[in-house]
């Protein structure tokens, strides 16, 4: 069932789009200002300038400038849009052809006699590709492959979420070698790569643990039956694929689907590639595999924009997210709003103050919904924060990592959450009374790590 069938409950649209309502009546609300920016060599971006915070003129943003927004919004996000299309549209060849359907079913019928314990393998893949190279948008063009994978063992689309989206965020905010996310942040603060890492790998092993078991928690209470057409769908592609390795027809296909992925992770770490790179990889993936699997070039072609035409719905979730911190950019306020968060810190006990910069990064996610973005804007400002108050720099890049990282999984401004939840048909509001408990385990564990820096 949809978000949008469900009584009572907006679709996601909706909530994005009020949202940009809110962000625009801020604009004329708060008063405006900014930091000074510079070139860092280290990193190769423009961070704020510590201490320079200053008025600049009003520009509230109205009702026109507002909706103007939402297609800007799609203009600069085009590269994971376009991502999100391209990778859709491979993944959808790859199922025309047979190739996931045969891998899915040998997997339901490795672990359905052994219960849950797909979710601990399942999550432990995607949150280890988080650590890797911050995976979110790549998860949505899997949702549908996910969810026949959910229906064979058992388990509802909320728990087909965790152990994807879910465990790559957990992943993502905890994993020491995320060039996107703890890299940046440790770069701004002049640590070395590794520094910190057995704090940080204990962090990621503890925090993944934890959310595993709170996902098994919850599918444990809200196990489900596959309505019975569906069931014999999954026995009949088990019984023919069987417990053991899949046919090679399969098998090359899937290694031509999968290839992109492994040269990607690469590509993010040592040559500096995006969004655009993954998405012609997975352009001559798709196209490959169709033609290895007897479709024909005119056959693969129309799988490839089937797939694509699938995945609209969450482009529009993705363009609609990054419109909001659009119009609070165009209203000069994203400053203030920071200045105001991280200023009074400086006023409190160092202990006080290390463990309050969680929530104010968490804050300030919502309006950045960039982690990277949030590095950028943020560091500069708490690293100088943490030497006035005497406590080492790993305590600032943790409390990022923690709030902006775990911050990804809670707010509606993450396009990527918002698109995976409506290719899943789980309500926000659903999805949001599952998590709770899950980040406020984590974040505990990332105020310990904070806590074991500063006594140590």
């Amino acid at each position: 069932m949809s978000p949008s069938k469900v009584k009572g409950l907006p679709h996601p649209l909706i909530l994005l789009l009020l949202g940009v309502v809110v962000a625009a009546a801020l604009t004329w609300i708060l008063p405006p200002g900014a930091f000074d920016r510079r070139d860092d060599p280290a990193t190769g971006r423009r961070v704020v300038v510590s201490g320079t915070y200053h008025s600049v003129a009003r520009a509230p943003v109205g009702p026109l400038a507002a909706a103007i927004a939402v297609p800007r919004g799609f203009v600069a996000g085009a590269d994971v849009i376009a991502v999100v299309l391209f990778v859709g549209g491979a993944w959808v060849v790859v199922d025309r052809i047979g190739s996931l359907p045969a891998l899915v079913a040998m997997l339901v019928g490795r672990f359905r006699r052994r219960g849950l314990w797909a979710i601990p393998v399942v999550s432990l893949f995607f949150a280890t590709m988080g650590a890797l190279e911050n995976m979110q948008e790549e998860i949505i063009p899997l949702v549908p492959v996910l969810l026949v994978l959910g229906l064979g063992l058992g388990v509802d689309a909320v728990v087909v979420v965790a152990m994807s989206a879910g465990a790559a965020m957990i992943g993502s905010a905890f994993g020491p070698t995320n060039p996107f996310q703890a890299g940046i942040a440790m770069k701004l603060a002049q640590l070395p790569p590794l520094a910190g890492g057995g704090l940080r790998l204990a962090m990621f092993i503890i925090g993944l643990t934890v959310w595993i078991v709170w996902t098994i928690a919850y599918a444990r209470r809200n196990r489900v039956t596959a309505p019975v057409g569906n069931v014999d769908n999954v026995d009949n592609a088990a019984s023919a694929t069987g417990e053991s390795a899949l046919p090679a027809k399969h098998a090359l296909v899937l290694a031509v689907a999968i290839a992109p992925m492994a040269a990607y992770v690469y590509g993010a770490l040592r040559l500096d590639w995006g969004f655009n790179e993954l998405s012609g990889a997975f352009l001559v993936a798709g196209l490959a595999a169709g033609l290895i699997g007897g479709l024909g070039p005119t056959g693969t072609l129309t799988a490839y924009l089937e797939g694509a035409q699938r995945l609209l719905p969450a482009a529009l979730m993705i363009g609609a997210a990054r419109s909001i911190s659009l119009v609070l950019e165009d209203g000069h306020v994203v400053d203030t709003i920071l200045n105001g968060l991280v200023a009074p810190l400086s006023h409190m006990p160092p202990v006080i103050a290390a463990l309050m910069q969680i929530p104010v990064q968490a804050l300030v996610h919502v309006a950045v919904p960039s982690v990277s973005g949030q590095a950028v804007l943020t560091m500069p400002l708490v690293v100088p924060l943490a030497d006035l108050l005497g406590v080492s720099r790993q305590v600032p890049v943790l409390a990022y990592q923690t709030g902006a990282g775990l911050m990804e999984l809670l707010t509606p401004t993450n396009g990527a959450l918002m698109a995976v939840l409506l290719a899943a048909g789980v309500p926000f509001q659903k999805w949001i009374r599952f998590v709770a408990g899950g980040v406020v385990l984590a974040t505990l564990l990332g105020m310990a790590a904070i806590a074991v820096t500063m006594w140590r």
